[in-house]
């Protein structure tokens, strides 16, 4: 018998077992997506080439990353201070074998000022005593961890981060404070560094936990960190926290004082409380920080684990999917880097059947504004709709976009934006032509305002191109999803390089054809061609990390775990509401 509300309801075994068999014969959800390709053809291998290329670029730049602020630097923090480096201190705090997301690790490197790895600290989301949550550390190998304009922009990411998706934050602090000359950059702004202690408050406030561990120097600005936090940690003869040091103090008053005894673990743990946990060695303060974690009364995180653990320095490298209840794409992920877009034959359906639980793909719309595919997909056992350019953005096909939206916000779906946006920028040549771009662009502007309304969190891919207006229908970084990766072939910017060139040139020679033409056309194509590359981005934090395709899937399936707690904070009504569109 089935229960239905207070009453039983007999069923015939008949019926339960037509029933059975009609589950079994259609337990797999969406049909399966042809995404056979031609590995051998002449695209496809060139691709592949100038992928394998990009992806020794990624590993190279990644590689200095990881070397901090070079040997010596860190013979001097680790032999001569006693101390952990960042990632080890990582390796403590974090669950053994959980994944974790690294955030923007090419940050501040090529910068105007110098490079400057990982921005001088490392970000990521990870699993502390099964509580997932945002981890950020300083690298006081880097500068001696004093804090850069794109430091200030990365930290600021990352409570960004935390707050959207309700994260607790670990502030593993050990930092030099603000570079000073360029302290107009980190200081004075709404959006520079006094914005990172609103923001503890602010999260604290909405019941998202806020810890620190201070393992290091706390100086100036920085002091606010652990003393806004929840539950602070400190370690004895390593962390200090103090608004002036021990030179500024005898500057001042000409008193002699250490800065143990200034603003040391003993005096902050037992005279002026501004921290809670007194810790003698970092190994200990790790702990206490895991036991903080523990009595958060939070839901435990699903991850997938990797039983041999995966070291910090291979976070963006494939996880073990062993023991996961999902279907694995049809088609080897690998296949991505032989389908960059760019080429007249690419096929974003090639791309979906590589990222989605079984190559399978529900499409809506199949048949209306072709140039812009949407359906629903599982990816890594998550429900996901998927938005993605298939060509220039048509006015069907951005009708489709805004539709597909409201689907989604209704029925509490995540985005996946899939990014490839047209560089073509066509011109109206009569009347019929220019009330079709018209309606074009009105077309565009409902799927912008439905995309941005809509209250489900969204995350973006930039496959190809990130470039020109497109890019805001298809949620680029302007309207705020919730992550945002490239691939390493990717080009984002205000146009295209040809097109920017074009106008260029234009602009200060009119039609003349000459050698200065010609110079001046090859240096500014050079400099736009850097500044719009994927690593240009990337250092700059235009985006929140560089995604080989062949970790794509992998990483799309992180971000909707992490997001899917977040799923049912938003009230159905305020999922609903849709701003004006134009008609």
């Amino acid at each position: 018998m089935l229960s239905r509300g207070l009453f039983r309801v007999p069923v015939s075994l008949g019926v339960l077992q037509g029933s059975a068999r009609s589950l079994g014969t259609h337990a797999r959800p969406f049909k399966t997506l042809d995404g056979a390709v031609d590995t051998s053809s002449k695209t496809f291998q060139e691709n592949l080439k100038t992928s394998e290329k990009l992806e020794e670029k990624y590993t190279a730049l990644y590689k200095q990353v990881l070397a901090g602020g070079g040997q010596k630097a860190i013979e001097r923090h680790v032999k001569k201070n006693k101390k952990l480096l960042v990632r080890d201190r990582l390796r403590l705090l974090l669950d053994e074998g959980c994944e974790f997301l690294e955030l923007s690790p090419l940050a501040g490197m090529g910068m105007e000022y110098g490079d400057i790895p990982a921005a001088g600290t490392v970000t990521g989301i990870g699993v502390v005593s099964g509580v997932r949550c945002l981890v950020t550390g300083h690298d006081a190998t880097v500068k001696g961890g004093t804090s850069y304009p794109i430091s200030v922009k990365k930290g600021l990411r990352a409570q960004e981060i935390a707050q959207e998706n309700h994260l607790p934050c670990i502030y593993l602090v050990d930092s030099g404070g603000a570079f000073l000359p360029l302290q107009s950059d980190i200081f004075p702004d709404k959006n520079h560094g006094g914005r990172m202690f609103y923001n503890e408050a602010i999260m604290s406030s909405l019941g998202i936990p806020q810890v620190s561990v201070v393992v290091g120097s706390c100086t100036a600005g920085g002091a606010y960190v652990p003393t806004m936090t929840e539950e602070a940690v400190i370690v004895h003869g390593m962390g200090t926290i103090f608004l002036g040091g021990p030179p500024l103090v005898q500057a001042a008053l000409g008193e002699v004082v250490s800065a143990e005894e200034l603003g040391g673990a003993m005096m902050h743990s037992s005279v002026s409380g501004c921290t809670d946990h007194y810790a003698e060695t970092e190994l200990e303060a790790f702990e206490m920080a895991r036991d903080i974690m523990a009595g958060l009364n939070r839901p435990m995180a699903e991850y997938l684990h990797s039983h041999d653990g995966v070291p910090l320095e291979d976070s963006l490298r494939p996880l073990s999917e062993q023991h996961h209840n999902y279907e694995d794409p049809l088609y080897p992920i690998e296949e991505l880097q032989g389908l960059l877009p760019g080429t007249e034959d690419f096929d974003v359906y090639k791309v979906i059947a590589r990222l989605t639980d079984g190559s399978r793909f529900h499409e809506f719309k199949h048949k209306y504004g072709t140039s812009l595919v949407t359906g629903f997909a599982f990816i890594q056992g998550h429900l996901a709709g998927i938005v993605a350019n298939n060509g220039p953005l048509c006015e069907r096909g951005a009708l489709k976009g805004a539709h597909f939206a409201q689907l989604c916000a209704q029925r509490a779906v995540p985005m996946i934006f899939l990014q490839n946006a047209s560089c073509d920028q066509p011109t109206a040549n009569d009347v019929t032509e220019a009330a079709s771009l018209s309606n074009r662009l009105k077309a565009h502007g409902k799927m912008a305002s439905a995309v941005a309304s809509s209250l489900v969190p969204k995350i973006t891919l930039i496959l190809g191109n990130g470039v020109g207006p497109e890019t805001i229908p298809m949620c680029g970084r302007s309207f705020s999803p919730r992550f945002l990766f490239v691939w390493p072939n990717a080009k984002v910017g205000v146009a295209d390089v040809q097109g920017a060139v074009d106008a260029a040139v234009q602009a200060k020679f009119g039609d003349m054809k000459s050698e200065e033409t010609e110079k001046f056309q090859s240096k500014i194509a050079g400099r736009l061609s850097q500044q719009t590359s994927a690593f240009y981005s990337s250092s700059r934090m235009w985006d929140d990390g560089i995604v080989l395709p062949q970790d794509s899937r992998r990483i799309l399936g992180q971000c909707l775990r992490i997001v899917h707690s977040t799923l049912d904070t938003t009230d159905a009504t305020e999922r609903r509401k849709f701003g004006v569109f134009r008609m």
